[in-house]
């Protein structure tokens, strides 16, 4: 029988349902096992033996081996409480500007600034669905490009190692009084790119986007050959104004200025090496924007099913978030 799981929707309900590591163990085993328990050694399926003093253990009463709740999970040899992980999740799902590894290490009372760095970048890890779609398709889309990071000093005028942004957002409209559609943002992608020739942008156009969508784009070259990838490509010839590239792109260059503005904000800016992290997180959260505390439940779903970064990997430079294109290392 299925599992339905609530989720918290206020921090004294989140209290309530994980006051301690048994409670936690329990909505994990749900999270991942919503037909129920089935041992990862002999196949065998029912209700398995548990243990009061280690609640994230499971022993299967066929074959008697054991399997634990965080194997095969972004939490995989975790010495972290299961509670803390699930605060974590609460922290960087439902808060508006999510949290930098340093809020998390006060609130969590995490010793180590390094535990909280990683724990945010395995959940990061689960924000990306393995069978990510596209979007478009019924809608139009506007994509563009940006450059994230900050000033250089000292290497001459015009010098700079920022990195280059491109992003896709369809334009939805909604019923409103008085017969208006006003427009708003539906679903984003954000991904780091090597340039801005035509092999990096149609990439992400073709990675990002249904065929056969309708795509305003600015007039930049590296987008001319769209039309012959089965798109209905329009180009806005803008001649540097921001003032036309404010009416032909308004969603993606609003969704830029915020992602500028949490970036600055909240983690005081994000070396190259993880960028796309941090794009993952702000796609995830802006695309359940309006179903907020519902996140919780996906991220926790994504991070049983997904590969998470070692230690190592993570500092040594050899872990490719997903979404990263190596070439972009």
């Amino acid at each position: 029988m299925s599992v339905r799981l609530g989720f918290p929707t206020t921090l004294l309900e989140m209290q309530r349902l994980f006051p301690d590591e048994k409670a936690a163990a329990a909505y994990l085993r749900a999270v991942r096992w919503p037909e129920g328990f089935a041992c990862r050694h002999c196949g065998g399926q029912g209700d398995p033996y548990r243990f009061a003093n280690r609640p994230a253990v499971l022993r299967c009463r066929q074959c008697q081996h054991d399997t634990s709740l965080t194997s095969d999970t972004v939490m995989k040899d975790t010495r972290t409480p299961l509670r803390v992980w699930f605060w974590a999740a609460y922290m960087v799902t439902t808060q508006t500007p999510g949290a930098s590894a340093l809020q998390m290490q006060r609130q969590l009372g995490l010793h180590r600034y390094e535990t909280a760095f990683q724990i945010l970048h395995k959940l990061r890890a689960a924000m990306v669905r393995p069978e990510i779609d596209r979007i478009g398709c019924n809608w139009p889309v506007e994509v563009d490009e940006t450059y994230i990071g900050g000033k250089t000093r000292g290497e001459g005028r015009g010098t700079h190692h920022k990195t280059i942004v491109s992003g896709a957002v369809e334009v939805r409209t909604k019923a409103a009084k008085g017969g208006k559609r006003p427009l708003y943002a539906g679903r984003l992608r954000l991904r780091v790119v090597k340039d801005r020739g035509a092999r990096a942008l149609e990439a992400f156009v073709t990675g990002s986007v249904e065929p056969h969508s309708q795509i305003v784009t600015d007039g930049w070259v590296g987008y001319d050959g769209l039309h012959t990838l089965d798109y209905d490509h329009q180009p806005v010839v803008l001649d540097g104004d921001p003032e036309k590239a404010e009416q032909a792109l308004p969603m993606i260059h609003l969704v830029f200025s915020n992602l500028k503005a949490w970036i600055l904000g909240t983690h005081h800016g994000v070396s190259p090496q993880h960028l796309q992290a941090y794009l993952n997180e702000f796609v995830f959260r802006f695309n359940r924007r309006f179903h907020p505390m519902t996140a919780f439940n996906s991220v926790l779903g994504l991070a049983a099913r997904v590969k998470a970064p070692t230690y190592e990997a993570l500092y040594g430079g050899k872990w490719a978030h997903p979404n990263q294109d190596n070439h972009c290392l």
